[in-house]
């Protein structure tokens, strides 16, 4: 009888399971150009030893910037971070459109010339663009119509009817004045400075930019300052981590995610409790039917997200953080 020696197979799995760690929190990534969020993530795997990772608010691969990454337990709170405003530099090159929009694309048309832009007649263009506008999301996006994403019908040279959104443009400043680029003097850079609303196409906005002013453009540079309450500040590069003994103590701490939620400090003999999905009554606190509430313990960890239910006047855990 054949006999085989499974002791080595059980020892590199036993010695794999071990290399994987159990991390939890938030970790702020300042995202190379050329790498795709699934590229961070994938590095980011490696790095920290551990499977569950994911982001939020993702970046076009040509893009740089701030990446929220959420990592163990903090999965669970992505609904809670990726309709945060956004915050960007953007550098937008006048002279010809492209078929994505940005420097990636193919030029859909040949390159025009147009007027000496000044700093006065862009902030004419600019105003109508402030506040609260209405956008066409661009085919090469993830945005889904009829359950398939927008860029798989752009790849297959198809372009579908779309509706339009609306985003709200919080800031919208010149943050240098027109430049003529290298070989070309007629076309010009423009670096602007962007807050926005969560799901605003920066791509779209150059393009609307650029047919206001009378000429195409699209999107040269793209840099994300900010995420919510997350900026450049806190970010790591990936080359950082890499070189780090103790990357996981860049981690931010998972609160961080649903500061802005009410909070809810539970009694000691609750905990336990609410770990196993039952309610909790709200007692004198006032919140409104529906609510999001933070639920912590007294030492001020997050134990769940709970759902306040104004009938019962009690809080039922929806998002258990065990």
């Amino acid at each position: 009888m054949l006999k085989l020696n499974i002791t080595p197979l059980l020892t590199r799995g036993l010695l794999h399971f071990c290399r994987i760690t159990h991390v939890d929190g938030i970790l702020i990534i300042d995202k190379p150009e050329g790498f795709t969020s699934h590229d961070v993530v994938a590095r980011l795997r490696r790095i920290l030893k551990t499977k569950r990772i994911g982001h939020t608010g993702t970046l076009d691969p040509f893009a740089t910037g701030v990446l929220v990454m959420l990592v163990g337990k903090a999965t669970r709170l992505a609904q809670f971070i990726d309709k945060d405003e956004k915050e960007y530099e953007a550098v937008v090159r006048f002279g010809f459109e492209t078929d994505t929009g940005d420097r990636t694309g193919s030029p859909k048309s040949k390159v025009q010339s147009p007027r000496v832009l000044t700093v006065e007649n862009i902030e004419q263009v600019l105003a109508q663009f402030r506040g609260e506008i209405e956008q066409i999301p661009p085919m090469y996006s993830a945005k889904k119509v009829d359950g398939k994403k927008l860029y798989e019908h752009a790849r297959r040279g198809v372009e579908i009817e779309r509706e339009p959104i609306k985003v709200n443009l919080k800031k919208l400043e010149v943050l240098s004045e027109p430049a003529a680029v290298a070989g070309g003097s007629e076309i010009q850079d423009l670096k602007l400075h962007v807050v926005c609303s969560a799901g605003t196409y920066i791509r779209t906005l150059a393009e609307d930019i650029g047919r206001a002013v009378g000429t195409g453009a699209h999107l040269e540079e793209l840099r994300r300052t900010r995420a919510g309450v997350f900026d450049l500040s806190q970010a790591a590069t990936i080359e950082q981590l890499d070189a780090d003994e103790s990357p996981s103590k860049r981690l931010l701490p998972m609160v961080l995610a649903v500061e802005h939620l009410r909070k809810f400090i539970l009694d000691d003999d609750r905990v336990e409790k609410t770990r196993s999905g039952l309610s909790t009554g709200a007692g004198d606190a006032e919140f409104s039917d529906g609510q999001s509430i933070s639920m912590m313990d007294s030492n001020g960890e997050i134990v769940a997200i709970g759902f306040f239910n104004g009938a019962e006047n009690s809080i039922r855990p929806k998002i258990v953080l065990v």
